[in-house]
């Protein structure tokens, strides 16, 4: 049984072109999820948000198009392409699209 889903393998890609933006959306494109971890692809929208929620996990971000803002424990922090964070486990976080933004999440429970 495969692990890693909604994907081609052995073949080479640009991975923020496997998740489209949507006019007024988050889209989302789960690529495995189990109980020790999910990793999944995000497309905002301008102005588009995951409001602020917890995780059981340490959630990894990477951005890979445009510019996000993360907020932790209150705190905001921009994201650009190419760069990362750690959103802690129980601790409060959002995500917002400043512009369209892709990202990819890792969660490790």
């Amino acid at each position: 049984m495969s692990m890693i889903k909604n994907m081609d393998k052995a073949q080479v890609m640009v991975l923020k072109e496997q998740v489209s933006y949507q006019a007024g959306q988050v889209v989302s494109k789960t690529l495995a999820q189990n109980d020790a971890l999910s990793v999944t692809l995000f497309a905002f929208d301008r102005d588009e948000e995951i409001s602020t929620h917890e995780s059981g996990g340490d959630a990894f971000v990477t951005c890979l198009d445009g510019v996000g803002k993360i907020t932790i424990d209150g705190m905001e922090y921009e994201l650009h392409e190419g760069e990362s964070i750690v959103m802690p486990a129980k601790h409060p976080h959002a995500v917002y699209g400043k512009e369209q933004f892709k990202m990819l999440l890792v969660v490790v429970f």
